[in-house]
């Protein structure tokens, strides 16, 4: 088994990944930038600790984010840590469509897995659709609105803790690479997730379906956000809203 130092680990996939790894029978470090049991403190962005964080660790599961700001300021920072410390294994979570659809955020991310595939070390890099989270977050964040505003195209929206498991898997073997990217059970369109999801929170507001133009929603249209083929994911988000909200 591993010593293994996960950042982002107090988030919404990082919980869930640092508790599949345990399961695996890893040792697991988080890195934080507060403190807390069985965390390091340090700030990517400065580069401030690292060196610290990875002694004694094997492979790195690289999740944090800053949506986009300082992603690749941070990556630049772990990476010649990484190199530094003879790290055998960095994994890296990336977003299917990162090369296909121009939202700034994606374009950090291709950056990002672009730094990690040049470095000297190993790696792994996996890309997730959408996650159920993310999706229902969009919808409830319109509670001061007086009604859902949808966009015309839609998602594959897929479960945090089957990526965490996956993340897990990958991190127990050698590296990778690229590997095959995985998406939820099904494909969506954003009315039929907003409708679902009005159901479960039990909002009386009617659902609005908006048409948008730009070479981002012109991407979203055309799917490049979705994985072809069946879904590596099995739990829906009809059944990620009931259990959210039961």
């Amino acid at each position: 088994m591993a010593q293994i130092l996960v950042t982002g680990g107090t988030g919404t996939l990082g919980v869930p990944t640092v508790d599949a790894l345990r399961r695996d029978g890893h040792s697991v470090r988080v890195l934080s930038r507060s403190a807390g049991h069985d965390r390091v403190t340090d700030d990517l962005t400065t580069g401030r600790g690292l060196d610290e964080a990875l002694e004694g660790i094997e492979t790195v599961v690289h999740l944090a984010t800053t949506g986009g700001q300082n992603d690749e300021r941070q990556a630049i920072n772990l990476i010649a840590a990484a190199e530094r410390a003879g790290i055998r294994h960095i994994v890296y979570i990336s977003i299917v469509g990162v090369d296909r659809i121009p939202l700034p955020y994606y374009v950090t991310k291709l950056r990002v897995e672009e730094r990690i595939a040049a470095s000297a070390v190993p790696h792994t890099i996996l890309r997730a659709t959408q996650f159920h989270d993310l999706v229902t977050m969009i919808f409830a964040y319109q509670k001061r609105l007086p009604w859902i505003f949808v966009p015309r195209f839609g998602a594959q929206p897929i479960a945090a803790p089957e990526v965490a498991e996956r993340l897990a898997e990958l991190a127990g073997r050698k590296p990778a690479g690229r590997v095959a990217d995985i998406g939820g059970p099904e494909k969506l369109s954003a009315e039929q997730m907003a409708r679902q999801w009005k159901a479960a929170a039990h909002s009386p507001k009617r659902v609005v379906s908006i048409r948008l133009p730009g070479k981002i929603v012109e991407a979203l249209r055309d799917r490049r956000n979705m994985v072809p083929g069946p879904g590596y994911g099995k739990q829906t988000y009809s059944e990620y809203l009931a259990e959210r909200y039961s």
